[in-house]
């Protein structure tokens, strides 16, 4: 059934679809400073009651990442080990793209963001799951780089490249971050 609304809604036939006031995004980088925008725009746009849909994919899936070591139901192989090794785990081992500084900056960012009351990203990531953002994990870039469905976040879905278009489709507008 979802496999034919999904030709149905991507073939050059088909009728034109009413979009709705919707908002998807591919997040596509790890950095801390581009995951803040990503969750500052979504929350925002669920405020104002606009459906969101947040589809991450490759070093953007490190944001949904668990914190400190997690056990995982399937074996995982040299390389796959390596790549979670030297990938950030989760939000708060995330740094920033721009006057890092050996972690000096994004220290400083942190510090700055508490005195001025703004929410640190996992407050970020929380508010976006009580508003009802749809927070979708890329399958194919979970596979290439070893990430088990153990080691992210609980409230997350999963799909692939079908899934993003079927909502970047259906939605007014996509953003890439």
């Amino acid at each position: 059934m979802a496999e034919t609304a999904l030709a149905t809604s991507m073939s050059p036939s088909a009728e034109p679809q009413q979009k709705i006031e919707g908002l998807t995004m591919v997040v596509f980088s790890g950095d801390l400073d581009k995951a803040l925008a990503a969750f500052i725009i979504a929350n925002g746009a669920a405020a104002m009651d606009i459906p969101v849909t947040m589809f991450f994919t490759f070093w953007g899936i490190n944001i949904m990442r668990k914190e400190g070591p997690v056990r995982v139901s399937e074996k995982k192989s040299f390389m796959e080990t390596m790549f979670g090794w030297m990938m950030p785990k989760g939000p708060g081992k995330l740094s920033l793209s721009k006057m890092n500084m050996g972690g000096i900056g994004t220290m400083l960012m942190k510090k700055e963001m508490s005195k001025k009351n703004v929410f640190n990203l996992p407050k970020l990531i929380q508010e976006a799951r009580d508003q009802g953002v749809k927070l979708i994990i890329c399958t194919m870039s979970m596979d290439v780089m070893g990430i088990k469905k153990d080691e992210l976040l609980p409230g997350v879905d999963f799909g692939g490249v079908g899934k993003f278009i079927y909502n970047s489709d259906n939605s007014k507008n996509t953003l890439f971050i």
